[in-house]
């Protein structure tokens, strides 16, 4: 989990600035895609605790970055970077501290 933890961080940052360009886009779905990997090492139901259905989801994103990178659209890594990714970030982190 702290590895996913420093990818969605680097995310955070990166979407902190200008997401409107291309190369800040490919990093932000490289890193995207690092952390939901790195989350995939975990147990499933320990998965199904931290994000219940929204895994299926996680996990089809990352697929799509992975495999279908061209097809990946500009507007939905925004979207991910500014509703999604603090409430991943949150049940990381909130996991991290409950496990001391």
């Amino acid at each position: 989990m702290q590895e996913a933890l420093v990818h969605f961080d680097v995310v955070a940052s990166y979407g902190a600035g200008d997401v409107s360009d291309q190369k800040t886009i490919d990093a932000i779905c490289m890193r995207l895609s690092a952390g939901i990997e790195a989350l995939s090492a975990l147990d499933a139901a320990e998965r199904e605790s931290l994000f219940g259905s929204v895994w299926a989801q996680m996990w089809g994103m990352r697929n799509r970055i992975a495999h279908g990178y061209l097809l990946v659209q500009p507007a939905i890594i925004r979207s991910t970077v500014e509703r999604d990714l603090p409430v991943m970030i949150a049940a990381v982190h909130d996991a991290l501290v409950t496990l001391g």
